[in-house]
């Protein structure tokens, strides 16, 4: 059974609606009603009354809906488990990052790590922003430096490393791109590029919505990758709030970075499992960013 197919299944089961239930999983509406004709032929049974108003749970669904939460945890529990087991049998700790997550000061903490731990190495992993945890809270990797806050970030153990300001990148075409320094207050009604709504938080926050005094973004593009980002605001689909550091990191033709007064600065932090506060590992790396987590430039 691929598990693909019960988490489709939920999620339609969630939502009675196919249309809704696409949006959420990011797949189109087709390829989501052949997942579900394929799982009912799998098991033989009818899932769902079809109509106009949706789908509607048949009593063979509701049996499968009631068991499909346990049963996708102990899976991922299960699958975790045996990430982490063979990580440790090749002695590689797996460090998930969003996009410029730490920065300049990755290095200096893998530096620190590797003199801590010779015989260990670390393999960094990358995340969209569709999973603003990259990684920790699935199990896919034992620590990650992040950028707070992010949906249910209260669920993991979090050591603030430092924080930078935010700037506003632009495309050279904007009328404020010959400009040192804007005011957030002159952006809010510019379309922002965003991430997927499903960050929650993480959205919000690099929308700024806190801060616009009860007035709503607008919503010029979504993305999910840095390139995908960077071409969106170069081809005028909108401008967004960045660190400072993107500036260093995501420099490209077509895109200027300026600073911005009127938002908060950017923190980052390093984040593990509650589970891993006893593992000697993990905690290494976690005081080699407490020691040398600050970028020096």
């Amino acid at each position: 059974m691929d598990t693909r197919l019960l988490r489709y299944f939920a999620a339609v089961a969630q939502e009675g609606n196919l249309t809704r239930a696409a949006e959420r999983l990011y797949v189109s509406q087709p390829a989501l009603t052949k997942q579900i004709k394929q799982l009912e032929r799998l098991l033989g049974v009818q899932l769902f009354e079809r109509s106009r108003a949706g789908m509607t749970l048949t009593e063979p669904g509701k049996t499968l809906a009631a068991a499909i939460p346990a049963l996708l945890a102990t899976w991922d529990r299960t699958a975790r488990q045996t990430k982490t087991t063979a990580g440790r049998a090749a002695h590689v700790l797996r460090v998930g990052f969003m996009a410029s997550g730490a920065n300049e000061a990755t290095p200096q903490i893998i530096a620190a790590f590797t003199k801590r731990r010779p015989d260990w190495r670390i393999e960094t992993r990358q995340a969209a922003w569709s999973d603003p945890t990259a990684g920790l809270a699935e199990g896919d990797v034992d620590a990650a430096l992040l950028r707070l806050p992010f949906p249910n970030h209260n669920e993991l153990r979090i050591e603030p490393l430092f924080s930078e300001p935010r700037c506003v990148a632009l495309p050279t075409s904007h009328p404020l791109a010959n400009r040192e320094e804007i005011a957030f207050t002159e952006l809010w009604d510019e379309p922002f590029v965003a991430a997927p709504e499903t960050t929650n938080q993480w959205r919000d926050y690099w929308l700024a919505t806190d801060e616009r005094a009860d007035h709503p973004p607008r919503i010029g593009a979504v993305t999910e990758h840095p390139d995908d980002w960077l071409n969106a605001i170069a081809n005028g689909y909108g401008i967004a709030l960045a660190p400072e550091s993107a500036a260093r990191f995501y420099a490209r033709p077509g895109i200027v970075y300026r600073r911005v007064t009127g938002v908060s600065a950017s923190k980052i932090a390093v984040a593990w499992l509650p589970t891993s506060d006893e593992d000697p590992i993990v905690q290494d790396f976690v005081t080699c960013c407490r020691e040398h987590g600050t970028p020096t430039l």
